[in-house]
């Protein structure tokens, strides 16, 4: 599967650990960037999220291009936005 995976995440986010697993268990490459070490990521999620550092925040560009932004979301909704 090819597109890129952007994971904006805390240390101590159990949602973002399971996404993880998850993702490492399917073969699913990202990078995790930790939003309390990076001003410019946490402001990037606040935009996305309606102010809030909500997390696990993604965002997926597809192989043809398609951009996807998702909060928390399932492994199946990334899966399909890599696919889109």
């Amino acid at each position: 599967m090819s597109g890129t995976v952007t994971m904006y995440s805390t240390t101590w986010c159990g949602y973002c650990r399971r996404l993880k697993s998850q993702m490492d268990r399917e073969g699913i490459a990202y990078t995790e960037i930790n939003i309390e070490q990076d001003p410019d990521s946490a402001a990037f999620v606040e935009k996305a999220n309606g102010g809030n550092q909500t997390v696990p925040t993604l965002l997926v560009v597809s192989p043809a291009g398609s951009e996807s932004v998702m909060t928390n979301p399932s492994l199946a909704q990334v899966k399909q936005a890599l696919s889109a």
